[in-house]
């Protein structure tokens, strides 16, 4: 397998490559790995090639699967104007480069697995969301849906789409658990607003498992015709499938039982609380992703009988590393 990785160094591609180049190699099968970069000296492991985008633009290389990950993180910094055309140009330019690539290149890739999340689906608390769920308007359904529309593009040039809608990635050390570490270490973690706000995560370790199943899956005729009718399929221009996941566990929580979970797995009491009016004051707008919930279930994996290794929080935060 020959693939091509837009923000390959990040949290979850470069976890991808390794469990790939572990998998293929355990197999005795090749596996070639390119991380698409602006930065032609970024350090990068010894197994993985490096390509620039300028380098693109001239590529000739062919590549069977492309895996677009490429986002400023949502989560990083209050929502200023400034910072809500960041987030949206982090996404579309690298996207862009990849479907001017595709347009011009001769051999097509045989799959684009574009990265999105579940705020595609906006806030609707304690609803159940599956894959063919409608959404709420606002920023993060707009900077999603706007991300997806374009990879869907794709399928203008005979490219199959998948589209992956990730939640919360959590690991022991890195990600969300990682940014919470400190608070809750010191005893001073504890739950945001009323704590009854749905959270929808993923063990990074099932992301890396899922992706991989996915693309395995759909580089069958026969998966193909069963992905048909999961009631995931996106209507595109073309007759060029398009299909998305839902990449998070089946057992999502509150914020009251993630809170709880973790201050147990640190041994550490969290007794206290960030009352909603605080949460909005030091947020602004983004503050929506701390107090309004989304109950998303991946029902796509599922009915494709995917195996989660870790479907519980618990398990999820015990996972060796």
């Amino acid at each position: 397998m020959n693939i091509l990785i837009s923000g390959g160094s990040g949290f979850l591609g470069s976890a991808f490559s390794e469990a790939l180049i572990k998998r293929y190699r355990s197999e005795n099968k090749e596996v070639h790995i390119t991380w698409l970069t602006r930065d032609s000296n970024q350090p990068h492991p010894i197994d993985i090639k490096m390509m620039t985008y300028d380098e693109l633009t001239k590529s000739n290389q062919s590549f069977d699967v492309i895996l677009n990950l490429a986002g400023a993180g949502i989560a990083d910094k209050r929502w200023s104007d400034a910072r809500k055309e960041q987030l949206l140009v982090s996404r579309v330019q690298p996207t862009e480069a990849l479907l001017a690539f595709i347009a011009r290149s001769s051999t097509k890739p045989k799959l684009l697995v574009s990265g999105s999340a579940i705020g595609w689906y906006g806030a609707q608390g304690d609803k159940p969301l599956i894959e063919s769920s409608d959404f709420n308007t606002d920023f993060s359904h707009k900077l999603c849906d706007d991300w997806e529309q374009l990879a869907l593009k794709a399928t203008d040039y005979g490219v199959p789409v998948v589209i992956v809608r990730t939640g919360v990635v959590i690991h022991p050390e890195g990600g969300m658990v990682s940014k919470l570490l400190t608070p809750f270490k010191m005893g001073v973690g504890g739950q945001l607003a009323d704590g009854k706000q749905i959270m929808s995560w993923i063990s990074r370790e099932d992301w890396v498992r899922a992706v991989i199943f996915i693309i395995e899956q759909h580089l069958t005729v026969q998966q193909q015709a069963q992905l048909n009718n999961t009631g995931n399929t996106l209507n595109t221009a073309s007759d060029t499938p398009a299909v998305v996941y839902n990449l998070t566990a089946p057992n999502p929580v509150t914020n009251h039982t993630f809170t709880k979970t973790l201050g147990a797995w640190l041994h550490r009491p969290t007794f206290f609380t960030l009352p909603k009016f605080l949460l909005k004051l030091m947020f602004g707008e983004m503050s929506t992703l701390l107090i309004d919930g989304q109950k998303v279930l991946p029902q796509a994996l599922l009915n494709a009988d995917f195996k989660f290794k870790q479907p519980t929080l618990k398990q999820a935060l015990e996972q060796k590393v």
